[in-house]
C-alpha cells in the first residue's frame, strides 16, 4: 500500500474486536500479511483459533488468561512488551491490529505519548488498527477512520455469561 490509515473502533458497543478480525480477514485474503496482537486479553476465543491458522496472520495475545480490569505490574510489563512487538511488526507488515490498547492506555498501563508517538511514527504504508473502549480523544484526532460502538442493548445486563463462539 501507498498509504496506509489509522482505524479507531471504540466505544461500548460489542464487536470492536469482530470488526477488527473482519478487516484481518478481508487483508489477507487480498495477500496482505497482518498481525493481530491482542492487549489485556489472554483465554482462548474463537478468533484466536481462526486467525492463528491462517498463512500470513500472526495472532499474539499478552494479557493474563485471568485478567480482571484490577492492573497490576504484571499487566503493566505485558502491555510494555506487547508495544514492544507492535514496534518490530510494524515495518514487516501490511495491517496491524492493537486490540485493546486504547483500554490500556485508559488504565493507565500505557502512557497516552507512547501510543501517540507510535501513530506519528508507524511507517507510512502500515494500515495501523487501535481497538478497546475508551479513545483518547488525542488517538480519534490522529486517525483517519473512527468508528464508535454504541451499547443499545447486551443480555450481560440481564445477567446472561458470556457465550463461547458469540461473545469470545
Amino acid at each position: 500500500m501507498k498509504r496506509g490509515f489509522v482505524h479507531v473502533y471504540t466505544g461500548n458497543g460489542k464487536g470492536k474486536t469482530t470488526a477488527a478480525v473482519g478487516l484481518s480477514v478481508r487483508a489477507v485474503g487480498w495477500g496482505l500479511k497482518v498481525s493481530f496482537i491482542q492487549f489485556l486479553k489472554g483465554r482462548p476465543t474463537g478468533e484466536m483459533k481462526v486467525l492463528s491458522e491462517i498463512p500470513d496472520v500472526e495472532f499474539v495475545q499478552t494479557g493474563r488468561p485471568d485478567y480482571d480490569f484490577n492492573p497490576n505490574e504484571e499487566d503493566r510489563k505485558r502491555v510494555l512488551e506487547a508495544m514492544r512487538l507492535a514496534r518490530e511488526r510494524a515495518g514487516s507488515v501490511d495491517l496491524l491490529v492493537l486490540d485493546e490498547v486504547n483500554v490500556a492506555v485508559h488504565l493507565g498501563l500505557l502512557p497516552l505519548p507512547t501510543l501517540v508517538n507510535f501513530i506519528k511514527e508507524k511507517p507510512e504504508g502500515l494500515e495501523l488498527v487501535l481497538t478497546g473502549r475508551w479513545a483518547k480523544p488525542e488517538v480519534i484526532e490522529l486517525a483517519d477512520y473512527v468508528t464508535y460502538f454504541e451499547l443499545v442493548k447486551h443480555p450481560f445486563y440481564r445477567g446472561k455469561p458470556a457465550r463461547r463462539g458469540i461473545d469470545y
